[in-house]
């Protein structure tokens, strides 16, 4: 599971040691070795030639695993997969569980190349579909300026929904994932498919609540839709013009003030901004998210106090948040308490070694 360039493979012709059947650990029949097909093997970190003696069957196992990650259609590769199953049964709850710790400290590269590995052995297995969806939504949650861990993780769930037959756990997981990103007709899409095809009975209550609150607050409005992308694409006039419209026929949307209030707080109009995010925790918006764009806004407009107090209330719904933990050490610098900020900071590390504005900071 160390990773390694995949130019230290090599293939060997099957040894006369190697060849016949072989035990496996699980008692089961003997795997049947094809003398036919060539061994890959992968070599040691630095090393470019191999030397029998040394060789070994992890060295073998982790060549097959290579190869058939890297070309998983491959002539040989259902023959490497059946090789390594019945060496390796366990392989998929043992490294599953090692990418899971992966993921949960950060290391969300190594995670994901684990992932890659297991994708390999079983191809569009729906868990191992998901999982990667999850890793690439929680990695899109930790570093939210950046555009293409968003992406990666909306095109992770789409692979999901073109499944057939269709996964009715990672179309619920999907419409959650696109919830949070307020892209709420596919949310509705994703709900009404999970109601369909789902059998857990608190995911259907949960779809079934999300989305009632889409159709009673008009969430999937075109106009809404509009405005969200306008803003989020940097197109502000038209993007508030547009949400402004929407509010004009539904006032009484929270998601609508709090879209309101992010295209002002964009657009540098910090007391709006703070009017329209005060009116959308009003209408029941008080969720992390609108409460640290409150806190930008309070923040912008000089009361550094405000913005930490409604910082550390996001931060109890929320608290391994990066975005909020990286706010609130922006604010101690703002206040001159620099000891405070390299707190924050080097939290925000622990959680995501990558993260910018925390590595800018101990740079500086």
């Amino acid at each position: 599971m160390s990773s390694r360039n995949p130019n230290t493979i090599v293939f060997l012709s099957v040894p006369e040691s190697l060849r016949g059947p072989i035990e496996t650990p699980d008692g089961a029949e003997a795997f049947s070795i094809d003398p036919a097909i060539p061994i890959p093997v992968e070599l040691a970190p630095g090393t470019r030639v191999l030397n029998l003696e040394e060789l070994s069957w992890e060295m073998i196992l982790a060549g097959m695993i290579r190869v058939v990650a890297n070309a998983p259609e491959g002539t040989d590769a259902p023959y490497y997969r059946r090789f390594v199953l019945a060496l390796k049964p366990d392989i998929l709850t043992e490294w599953t569980a090692a990418g899971i710790l992966k993921a949960k400290n950060g290391d969300y590269a190594m995670a994901l190349e684990i992932l890659a590995l297991l994708e390999g052995l079983f191809p569009r297995l729906p868990a191992l579909l998901l999982y990667r969806a999850l890793i690439l939504e929680e990695q899109a949650d930790a570093r939210l300026t950046d555009a293409s861990a968003q992406d990666a993780a909306a095109q992770a769930y789409q692979r999901i929904l073109d499944l057939h037959p269709p996964a009715p756990d990672g179309m619920f997981n999907a419409g959650c994932f696109f919830m949070k990103r307020r892209e709420f007709e596919q949310a509705r899409d994703c709900f009404q498919a999970y109601l369909r095809l789902g059998e857990d009975s608190e995911k259907q209550q949960q779809a079934a609540t999300l989305l009632e609150e889409i159709q009673k607050q008009s969430l999937d409005d075109a106009v809404f839709r509009e405005a969200y992308h306008r803003i989020q694409d940097g197109d502000l006039s038209q993007g508030l013009f547009q949400i402004e419209n929407f509010l004009e026929r539904h006032p009484e949307v929270w998601n609508g003030w709090f879209l309101l209030g992010w295209g002002l707080r964009k657009q540098g109009r910090w007391h709006e901004g703070i009017e329209a995010l005060r009116k959308a925790i009003a209408l029941g918006g008080n969720q992390s998210d609108t409460l640290n764009e409150l806190a930008l806004c309070l923040m912008e407009s000089g009361d550094c106090l405000g913005a930490r107090k409604e910082l550390e209330t996001a931060l109890r719904e929320a608290p391994e948040n990066i975005k909020i933990i990286s706010n609130l050490g922006i604010v101690a610098l703002k206040t001159g308490n620099d000891q405070e900020a390299a707190g924050f900071f080097r939290t925000v590390l622990e959680l995501d070694p990558e993260d910018p504005v925390a590595r800018a900071y101990f740079k500086n």
